[in-house]
């Protein structure tokens, strides 16, 4: 195939703001895929993600084009919108040359629009503006083209409009894609040898590891004998393919071209994203690859029961070839028993895959309360690096505490200005300058802890902007920690799996709610039960469980009150010697209930 009628492109814009309903409207004016098999969301295969008809995993697609009677091929990789998922978006942006920057016409420039932009613009693509939902009766199409304008300094006439919905505006976007966005370099040209960037890969049972990569250089066919230059291994061409949107095996790829290798390994971890893939015998340098993601926040996982220890074990090793940000080790907890300890690269991040763990691989599992890494220094000048909080060194014992602090953007109306202002108050935030954005909107910068966005800061920032706000972030520093630990204790002794590290200036209230909310959950035992809350060397909040209490007196008829007195006597002795020496064994759906908010 001949170089120059290859143009690779992505389609990148905020959540919700319509790729995927443009995606489909391309692949049905093209004929990748025919009318009857025509359905919405044709690239989101995963079932998560049509339920939650949003993006998760980026998606290639190849698509056949003809302007003034010369064929093209296009290649579309489709990218999520949600931030904790840039991650996909940044590999996606270096296997193109061009990106199609989409902005809902109702709504406008978004904060993860410009985060967007940003990876566009440091990958050195070619942007393309557009507006979405053009047909819808309130789209803003004047003033939403003034910020894309201002934004991108484009003239208006560059802006193209389109609907996903009608398919209005999309032909002159397909021409647009041939017209401005370049074909791929080819570097070494004429060489024998081959080069290929692996930007994705999946694994099947039957195929082994399956590589997702846009050729570089030469040629590669079945039967080639290929290396990973990063990891050493050696692999033979099985298949070569592309994504029509299925997988369809093909003869060759060549340079410029996007597609799959099977490769037949059935080892994990042999690929790694960023990789570069090259003839064994006839070696080419390797490409710049990608920066490892560093997983943010981190949550154990456990089965409910431990027979299904070594089916997580294998479910985890899959889902991490097919999502390298997401990263485990394992771990062992005294009631838990044997489990991992998971990072994730945000809040979402870690919902979708313990939804996946459940729904894909039938597993019943216990989730602990996500939190994040901080980095301790010892009175002795020894630095630890600390994930879990029953590790987090008691108050007063270290020199100093260090967690992440990230940098917001927060696109909001004006008149939710106060609001929001005040649920960034209340999360430690410090509010930085504020600037006009369009018609009666701002943009709001402030910078925050980490652990402060965990703390259901989505939901109320939406509540008090009633969903108007939208929000991108970026991990930017390491500052002191003002946090101490808080341990949950049930008969004196503390719980580590409910121990949680939480600000100085809410541990007080923290303690409260959690005694109040185990309180509300741990079944009654045959004697008193203390739960107490404990943090900064003192205890902070106590509840007491009453014990059950049998009516020891009830087979007697009659008789002095003394014979009574002494029953009851006997049981009180009873109950003190049994809460001396007695332990409170702690049902596992406890547990679940702490760990989800005790609902």
């Amino acid at each position: 195939m001949d170089i120059k009628y290859i143009h690779n492109f992505s389609i990148i814009a905020h959540i919700d703001h319509g790729k995927s309903t443009l995606a489909d409207r391309m692949l049905e004016i093209t004929r990748t895929v025919e009318t009857r098999k025509m359905k919405e969301q044709v690239l989101d295969s995963m079932e998560l993600e049509r339920e939650r008809g949003i993006t998760i995993k980026l998606q290639p697609v190849r698509m056949n084009y003809t302007l003034d009677a010369i064929p093209y091929t296009l290649n579309l990789i489709d990218t999520p919108g949600h931030i904790d998922f840039s991650y996909e978006v940044s590999r996606a942006l270096k296997a193109v040359e061009g990106a199609i920057l989409l902005v809902d016409a109702t709504q406008g420039v978004q904060a993860q629009t410009l985060s967007v932009l940003s990876m566009a613009r440091e990958a050195g693509l070619v942007i393309i503006p557009a507006l979405s939902k053009v047909d819808s009766p309130i789209a803003r199409i004047p003033e939403v083209k003034e910020e894309i304008v201002n934004l991108l300094g484009c003239r208006p006439e560059e802006v193209l409009e389109t609907s996903g919905k009608t398919g209005q505006g999309v032909a002159e976007l397909l021409s647009h894609i041939v017209k401005h966005v370049p074909p791929p370099k080819e570097e070494f040209q004429g060489t024998q040898s081959a080069r290929a960037f692996v930007f994705d890969f999946s694994y099947s049972a039957h195929k082994g590891v399956i590589v997702y990569v846009k050729v570089w250089d030469g040629v590669i066919r079945k039967g080639d004998a290929l290396s990973f230059i990063q990891t050493k291994e050696d692999c033979t061409v099985l298949e070569t393919g592309i994504f029509a949107p299925e997988s369809v095996a093909k003869d060759t790829l060549s340079a410029g071209e996007i597609g799959y290798i099977i490769t037949g390994l059935k080892r994990s971890r042999i690929a790694t994203v960023g990789d570069t893939l090259t003839r064994t015998r006839a070696p080419l340098p390797p490409l710049a690859g990608y920066k490892k993601p560093q997983p943010v926040v981190w949550a154990s996982v456990y089965t409910e029961s431990q027979d299904d220890f070594h089916a997580l074990l294998q479910a985890l090793s899959r889902l991490q070839l097919e999502d390298p940000a997401f990263s485990y080790e394992e771990e062992t907890s005294g009631i838990m028993g044997r489990g991992f300890r998971c990072g994730f690269l945000g809040m979402l991040h870690a919902e979708i895959i313990t939804e996946r763990l459940k729904r894909e691989f039938n597993l019943s599992l216990v989730v602990a309360t996500p939190s994040i890494t901080y980095r301790v220094i010892q009175k002795d000048g020894e630095e630890k690096v600390i994930y879990s909080p029953p590790l987090f060194p008691d108050h007063g014992t270290y020199e100093k505490a260090y967690e992440p602090w990230i940098a917001l953007r927060i696109i909001l109306p004006q008149t939710y200005t106060g609001s929001v202002i005040r649920i960034l108050h209340a999360h430690e935030a410090i509010v930085g300058a504020t600037e006009t954005w369009g018609v009666g909107r701002i943009s709001l910068s402030a910078e925050m802890p980490l652990r402060e966005l965990m703390r259901n800061f989505f939901d109320e920032l939406k509540s008090s902007s009633s969903g108007y706000a939208s929000l991108s972030y970026e991990i930017i520093d390491e500052r002191e920690a003002n946090v101490t630990r808080l341990d949950l204790l049930v008969a004196d002794e503390p719980v580590t799996a409910f121990t949680r590290v939480v600000s100085l200036a809410r541990v007080n209230e923290e303690a409260e709610k959690s005694a109040e909310r185990l309180f509300g959950v741990l079944p009654r035992q045959m004697f008193t039960v203390k739960i107490q809350g404990r943090a900064l060397g003192r205890i902070l909040s106590s509840r007491t469980l009453s014990a059950f209490r049998k009516d020891v007196t009830a087979k007697l008829y009659g008789g002095d009150i003394t014979r009574k007195m002494k029953l009851l006597e006997k049981q009180k002795k009873g109950k003190k010697k049994m809460k001396a020496g007695g332990r409170v064994d702690i049902p596992p759906d406890v547990f679940v209930k702490m760990m989800r908010g005790g609902e």
